[in-house]
């Protein structure tokens, strides 16, 4: 059953970024609470460091630390570590250092975690990346292989490029041997690996402008190096597309794991990795929805969960997790991204009402 969780903000009236964050319209199912973790101009990605310490990324030039030292529920200082850069969408953890993904560069700020009190200068990792902004944004994870896993979109709506675009990378830590792992993948901005398998699974945004219901947005499971997962020829596995589809196969391309609603724009995506929800829980994925722009009716808006099946090769059932940032034609937010934290709680970004929250499960 589905409630909608009454929350009593306390916001001061100088609160200018939390003020049209309106929880009491959010419905989670019972035994759920969801609360105001941080105030960020534009959150994006997050990263977990240490020390329960969050980084978040952003469009507007700007990297930030949230610190947490003793495990609140709410976080206790927001820290811009890194300013005046291109679109530092992602950001991702490790070892000690952090990695923050621009639009045609990959960089990183050294020993972080001695450098919470104000911005530092970045080290460049990898500059030779396209400097395209559309469909540029970067989304990092390090891999199992201690690798820098990160997308290049297609840099158009649908269209016929260079090899690099519509793509995933690796590159390693040091921004050597940067290679192409994954093709036909139109904008991802999200993806995580299963804890069990080791398969990297993202989200793909798909073509605008075949209306309302087409193409279905997605999620993908890459097995393997060297797979194509269809863009710009096949869009969600199986509907060629009117321009450049003509000779090509749909079986000769990898479908998605899951055809989502059409334009609900996925993002980012985890796995359930913490012990504090019920069992239920296990083996789930989350992934939020950033909302649609190219339909009369909008759609998205909200953070889906799926059912991941037992030999973890496909979502089995998926139902919403959260929503309630749509109301009727008219949101308030736009959930980015979600990330596990140490008490088995998790965390969504909202870069329209420029807060981050916290869910758990309270019962």
């Amino acid at each position: 059953m589905r409630k909608v969780y009454l929350v009593v903000l306390s916001l001061l009236a100088t609160n200018c970024l939390a003020q049209e964050a309106d929880l009491n319209s959010l419905s989670l199912n019972d035994g759920f609470s969801i609360s105001i973790y941080a105030e960020v101009e534009n959150p994006r990605q997050l990263a977990l460091g240490s020390n329960n310490t969050v980084y978040v990324g952003s469009l507007r030039g700007r990297v930030f630390a949230i610190t947490n030292s003793d495990g609140a529920d709410r976080g206790d200082n927001v820290v811009t570590v890194a300013e005046r850069l291109n679109t530092p969408n992602g950001v991702a953890y490790h070892d000690g250092d952090l990695y923050i993904g621009e639009i045609g560069r990959i960089s990183k700020i050294e020993n972080i975690d001695n450098k919470l009190s104000g911005a530092s200068q970045t080290i460049t990792v990898n500059d030779s990346l396209p400097n395209r902004r559309h469909h540029g944004f970067k989304f990092l994870e390090i891999g199992p292989d201690n690798k820098i896993y990160l997308p290049v979109g297609a840099p158009c709506n649908v269209c016929e490029e260079d090899p690099i675009f519509a793509t995933i990378l690796t590159m390693n830590l040091d921004g050597s041997d940067l290679q192409i792992i994954a093709n036909g993948i139109r904008n991802t901005v999200g993806f995580d690996f299963h804890p069990d398998s080791g398969d990297l699974w993202f989200t793909d945004n798909g073509r605008d402008m075949l209306g309302d219901d087409l193409p279905a947005c997605e999620i993908n499971r890459l097995s393997s190096f060297g797979q194509h997962f269809g863009f710009p020829y096949i869009h969600q596995g199986d509907l060629p597309d009117p321009r450049f589809g003509s000779g090509h196969n749909p079986a000769d391309y990898t479908p998605p794991v899951l055809k989502l609603g059409a334009h609900v724009a996925p993002l980012g995506i985890a796995f359930y990795r913490g012990d504090s929800f019920p069992s239920s829980y296990n083996n789930t994925v989350f992934w939020a929805e950033h909302g649609s722009w190219n339909r009369s009716q909008k759609s998205g808006y909200r953070v889906m969960m799926g059912q991941v099946s037992d030999d973890n090769s496909t979502i089995i059932s998926d139902e919403p997790f959260v929503e309630g940032w749509l109301q009727g034609q008219r949101n308030w937010g736009r959930p980015v991204d979600v990330l596990n934290m140490p008490d088995g709680s998790v965390l969504i970004s909202d870069d329209m009402a420029n807060v981050i929250y916290r869910v758990a499960y309270e019962g």
